[in-house]
């Protein structure tokens, strides 16, 4: 595998920073995470924007647009495959330890690896731990995953690939790496990001493709939706079959077929949306 490292591609083997780099110290970091399906990257001047709006959230310098988009074709050339998961990462580089950042420029590392098709369905459970909607933070895509890491593993523990979260005010808020959206008499929904939610970028797309309502949801509507599904990168559209102890028969229902089908057909007419 070659990843490209600070301008310029490196064996895996040899692609290093310093261990004094702040994304490593303190997770004082960003990243996107772009799919890549037959050497072509989807969305990627979304990301780009999105990139950009964490680097500012976070005191970062703007990533160079044109910079990354030469590190994202390289490191697709030197690295074929017919569907990648590919990550763009961008750190306050070089710094003193603790929260100050030095004076050094920030790095970048842009990395391809190998993904498979999701299933169409998956189990989720819900989790104790909230989501701070009014956060330094919130709706910035940072490097900073160990709540992620908690939730997920918790997941796993109980047979299912993602934990929702709620916000600290009981409403329901999205996945550790997904949106979630929820079927309500034939209408599709989905939390606004002032729940403290991530801006997903197949959030959006889903969103001008079908006509979903972005609205306040409590916890419990996973409890009484007709149907459920997530969103991300890598699942697309991805049904739910089971919340917690609660199975959903059937899924995807009908309006998610709708939903997958509307997607697979605008994704593939038009690759950066």
């Amino acid at each position: 595998m070659r990843i490209w490292v600070n301008g310029g591609l490196r064996d895996a083997d040899d692609a290093r920073l310093s261990v004094f780099d702040h994304g490593l110290t303190v997770g004082d970091g960003i990243f996107e995470t772009v799919r890549v399906a037959g050497g072509h990257p989807f969305a990627l001047t979304r990301h780009l924007v999105r990139l950009t709006r964490s680097a500012r959230g976070l005191g970062l310098a703007d990533p160079d647009h044109d910079e990354v988009r030469h590190a994202v074709e390289t490191v697709i050339e030197a690295n074929p495959m017919e569907l990648g998961r590919l990550r763009i990462t961008c750190t306050g580089g070089l710094s003193p330890l603790g929260s100050d950042r030095g004076d050094a420029a920030p790095s970048l590392i842009v990395a391809l690896g190998e993904a498979a098709r999701r299933p169409d369905s998956t189990a989720v459970v819900t989790v104790p731990w909230t989501r701070n909607e009014r956060g330094a933070v919130t709706g910035l895509k940072t490097t900073s995953y160990a709540e992620n890491v908690v939730a997920l593993a918790r997941a796993h523990e109980r047979g299912a690939s993602e934990a929702i979260f709620p916000n600290t005010v009981g409403q329901l808020c999205e996945g550790t790496g997904s949106n979630v959206f929820v079927v309500l008499d034939g209408r599709i929904h989905t939390p606004p990001v002032t729940s403290g939610c991530l801006a997903g970028i197949t959030r959006a797309l889903v969103v001008e493709w079908t006509g979903a309502q972005e609205t306040d949801l409590p916890l419990d509507v996973l409890e009484r939706a007709d149907e459920i599904f997530l969103t991300s990168t890598l699942r697309d559209i991805q049904a739910v079959h089971r919340v917690d102890g609660r199975e959903l028969p059937g899924a995807p229902g009908p309006v998610t077929v709708k939903a997958m089908r509307v997607f697979d057909e605008r994704a593939a007419d038009d690759l950066d949306p």
